[in-house]
């Protein structure tokens, strides 16, 4: 499988049933910390949500990134609309074809609706088919006890723990790292498929 042309350079807007996701824009702002404050999210200390309590340094950070070809930040929509969190492709190495998916948060509101199983299985089909990445990763903080379970659920492996490696708020933390690898792919794409079917039947 080769890479899509211009996959890695142009933003695609991926829809699903329950989310659609497309390029985050600056009027967006307003809408991500409303959809921050359902549920108080800035107030997780151990996720980088926690940024967004300076909106405009956040959202400059974020363009930084995306102008620079190392992210390309997503609003996530439900049906109606209504944005109800962000999530991006970080960390992105045409070269090496390698990415991470992070910076991601939900309003409380539509969370275990769907809406993330969703998201993940839509950046990670276009990940892995359009983009024909290698490997695609996901890290959380080290007390982000709930991210971890949710990322093995989704059936991304542990690679291990960097220790030491990022300081947020006066704080050194520890990150563990997830991967999935283009072996792993349809496995895990069929794993998605089957988790998305048990929300929509209600089991």
């Amino acid at each position: 499988m080769t890479a899509a042309p211009n996959a890695w350079t142009d933003q695609p807007i991926l829809t699903g049933r329950h989310a659609t996701l497309r390029p985050l824009v600056m009027d967006d702002r307003d809408a991500l910390v409303a959809a921050a404050a359902d549920g108080a999210i800035t107030e997780l200390f151990f996720t980088n949500v926690a940024n967004l309590r300076d909106p405009d340094a956040y959202m400059a950070a974020i363009f930084v990134e995306r102008d620079f070809g190392r992210a390309m930040p997503f609003a996530v929509e439900t049906p109606d609309g209504k944005l109800v969190g962000m999530t991006r492709y970080m960390r992105m190495n045409a070269a090496h074809r390698r990415l991470e998916i992070g910076g991601t948060f939900y309003a409380r509101s539509v969370q275990r609706s769907g809406v993330n199983t969703e998201a993940k299985l839509l950046l990670l089909t276009h990940a892995f088919e359009a983009m024909d990445c290698n490997v695609v990763q996901i890290r959380t903080d080290w007390f982000n006890k709930k991210s971890q379970t949710a990322i093995e659920r989704l059936g991304a492996k542990r690679d291990g723990v960097l220790r030491n490696h990022q300081t947020m708020d006066g704080r050194i933390r520890d990150l563990v790292v997830y991967s999935i690898i283009a072996s792993e792919w349809a496995g895990v794409k069929t794993n998605l498929h089957y988790l998305l079917q048990r929300h929509e039947g209600g089991r």
